[in-house]
């Protein structure tokens, strides 16, 4: 009875991100508690074919509250974000509220958003560094 409960206050968040250079490749999305921000692996992924300009990930099942969300665009498919030797992104990579990085990535507070019960959409926008 508790799991049902659980699962009927899930909701939908639409994650649209702007900013994709090309249509190569996938754009991946991850919607992640404080504790798994930046992490391997977030409680809730997405993705979508790339297309230049805006894509739209659709993530069902969410639990409403505190999270936060990062993109970036998998132009070669490889499934990870690549760096170069500096360990700068070598492809588009952005988070919810445009939070920027500084010298690192952003902090789950600066990348923060609530989601309500009904559910809801971030906006955001890729950087390609």
């Amino acid at each position: 009875m508790m799991l049902m409960a659980a699962q009927a206050a899930a909701a939908t968040l639409e994650v649209t991100v702007a900013g994709v250079r090309n249509a190569e490749g996938q754009v991946r999305v991850a919607v992640c508690s404080e504790a798994r921000f930046l992490a391997p692996a977030c409680e809730h992924v997405g993705s979508v074919a790339a297309r230049a300009g805006t894509v739209t990930v659709r993530i069902e099942g969410v639990q409403p509250g505190a999270w936060a969300a990062q993109a970036f665009h998998d132009e070669n498919g490889n499934g990870k974000l690549d760096v170069n030797l500096l360990g700068m992104p070598t492809e588009g990579l952005g988070f919810s509220n445009d939070a920027r990085m500084r010298f690192g990535p952003p902090s789950f507070n600066d990348a923060a958003f609530r989601l309500a019960p009904a559910g809801g959409q971030i906006r955001f926008t890729l950087r390609y560094y």
